[in-house]
């Protein structure tokens, strides 16, 4: 499987259309008000080309980001370092973590969790970030719902044409994982270049996610509707949890 290789350089122009990292980024530092969170250590897991990373980092005295694509850091690095931002930048498994310290503010956003396919991963994530919080830190992160993934992306195509860049989007899903094949057409010069992505999410119910975090001795303090309310239904397409170790 090819993630976010050729992708990266092109990511932002996408995700930027969709995401409002801004808005993301102001509930979740609103959490850490709420549960007096102390704006010390911050860890932004799978942090892709680093938007989630350069809107919180600033309100914490350090900063580290981790990921498992080099070339996703690689456009991590040049965001962070034109805003003056000095970020640790790991390039590590989320379901390995070994940075052997504990942070205050841990978030895994824009569905990454859903990428851990095996239940062993999930529950080896989830005991990552139990070992790496602090005993008054929350973990904040969201999923792609089951509804999503099973209703919306699964064996369902699309496509986007913006002059200068082009993609079709193909979704196959089966046993609860969405294969999504990519196929990008990006203009360079008076030509255009071809590349493929394929990725694969897993769809994961509420119970199940929840079982872990049990497992891991990690409370829910909260569930969020893609970071706006609490108020979750049966077609929420994003689920945001707040959570924290059990005391």
């Amino acid at each position: 499987m090819n993630c976010y290789e050729k992708f990266a350089h092109i990511y932002d122009k996408l995700i930027n259309e969709d995401i409002d990292y801004g808005k993301w980024a102001l509930k979740i530092l609103d959490l850490c008000c709420t549960f007096n969170v102390e704006f010390k250590n911050y860890l932004d897991l799978a942090c892709g080309t680093g938007n989630m990373t350069e809107k919180i980092a600033p309100h914490f005295q350090n900063s580290w980001a981790v990921d498992l694509s080099n070339e996703m850091l690689s456009e991590a690095d040049k965001k962070l370092r034109n805003r003056g931002l000095k970020t640790n930048l790991i390039c590590e498994d989320i379901s390995n973590l070994k940075l052997n310290r504990q942070f205050d503010l841990i978030t895994c956003c824009l569905d990454s969790t859903n990428y851990l396919l095996k239940e062993e991963n999930l529950e080896n994530y989830f005991e990552g970030v139990f070992s790496h919080l602090n005993p008054n830190g929350i973990f904040v992160f969201d999923i792609n719902s089951y509804y999503k993934i099973t209703s919306i992306l699964g064996n369902n195509t699309y496509t986007y044409d913006e002059g200068e860049l082009t993609y079709i989007w193909e979704n196959y899903l089966q046993d609860e994982i969405v294969d999504m094949y990519l196929t990008f057409f990006v203009k360079y010069k008076d030509i255009y270049r071809r590349f493929d992505e394929h990725h694969r999410e897993r769809a994961y119910r509420c119970n199940t996610i929840e079982k872990f975090l049990k497992n891991c001795k990690l409370s829910v303090l909260g569930k969020l509707d893609n970071y706006q309310t609490d108020s979750i239904t049966d077609i929420s397409e994003r689920i945001v949890y707040v959570v924290k170790k059990y005391k």
